[in-house]
């Protein structure tokens, strides 16, 4: 049998396939189609300091290649999370990661030391690049001087695993990359949406009541792989690849340009049990081609 077990920071998980915040609502909405123990982990989706409503509809639309979604981290706030959520998620037989977003640093810092009283919950993903917000998220990791200070203030207070997510639509992204591991970032998850936009032409209009909004799937991942091969090669601690992962193949690309671990993020829109499919598949090539552990096709791209 070969290993696939990975280990990010403290975090330890028995497989590197994790589901992406906003895609897999709080796991609990997947039970009928998989057995959740069979992941790394599931990252819930985001959670702020207040309810917020999100964005006015229509706030998701199909594109080639994939989806773009304006949803705006609509959640009840991180004190129904604790009261609410948690006590139905806390047993899981997997890895329950929170995604932790805000519009001012202050927020952040509120909703990291809420969550790192939770016992069950091991590591938080810190949003620095969301992009459909109007107030924070994005706007904090697009300059490493602002993405370096909001993984700082939070790492003061979130004593767990701490990974950042970092946004594609920036100049150099390993700068965004040493900026926030130089704030005390243990793991980075890459990449975020990148910002799109569709037009409806015979209303002469945007299709998305926020006219940008996040584009994700197959169409990102040639620009996903390219940032995750880059930053794997400019810092020092795990990464985890996001961006187009729509099977065990996909998932093997990542990880061969330096991923330690992958999400799977839209295709669980178009398959509910396909991180399954991905951890399975992953086990087969690794099976054929006779390789004991998945930590050996990390950072093995052959580039010479």
């Amino acid at each position: 049998m070969p290993d696939l077990s990975i280990t990010l920071g403290k975090l330890k998980l028995k497989n590197p396939v994790l589901t992406a915040s906003g895609t897999f609502g709080y796991g609990e909405e997947f039970a009928d189609f998989i057995d959740l123990g069979r992941l790394g982990g599931i990252v819930v989706k985001a959670v702020t300091g207040k309810n917020r409503d999100g964005n006015a509809y229509p706030r998701m639309a199909e594109v080639p290649g994939g989806m773009l979604n304006s949803v705006g981290l609509q959640n009840k706030g991180v004190d129904y999370f604790v009261k609410e959520i948690y006590p139905r998620i806390k047993d899981f037989t997997t890895n329950v990661i929170v995604n932790v977003s805000g519009s001012t640093l202050e927020e952040y810092v509120e909703v990291a030391e809420k969550i790192n009283e939770l016992a069950a919950i091991p590591a938080i993903e810190l949003n620095i690049s969301c992009p459909n917000v109007k107030q924070g998220g994005m706007a904090f990791g697009n300059v490493p001087s602002s993405a370096r200070e909001v993984t700082n203030a939070v790492r003061k207070v979130y004593k767990k695993d701490l990974i950042v997510k970092l946004s594609p639509n920036v100049t150099s992204i390993v700068e965004i990359a040493k900026a926030v591991v130089d704030g005390g970032a243990d793991i980075l998850s890459l990449i975020n949406t990148i910002l799109g936009m569709a037009i409806d032409v015979e209303k002469q209009r945007p299709v998305l009541s926020t006219v940008t909004g996040g584009l994700s799937g197959p169409a990102i991942k040639p620009v996903a792989l390219r940032m995750v091969w880059q930053v794997h090669k400019g810092v020092k601690v795990p990464v985890i690849g996001i961006g187009g992962i729509m099977n065990a193949t996909d998932a093997i690309e990542f990880m061969l340009a330096g991923a330690s671990a992958i999400q799977v993020g839209t295709a669980n829109f178009i398959d509910p049990g396909v991180s399954v499919k991905i951890v399975n598949g992953i086990e087969a090539y690794l099976r054929f081609h006779k390789i004991n552990s998945v930590n050996e096709l990390v950072g093995a791209l052959k580039t010479d």
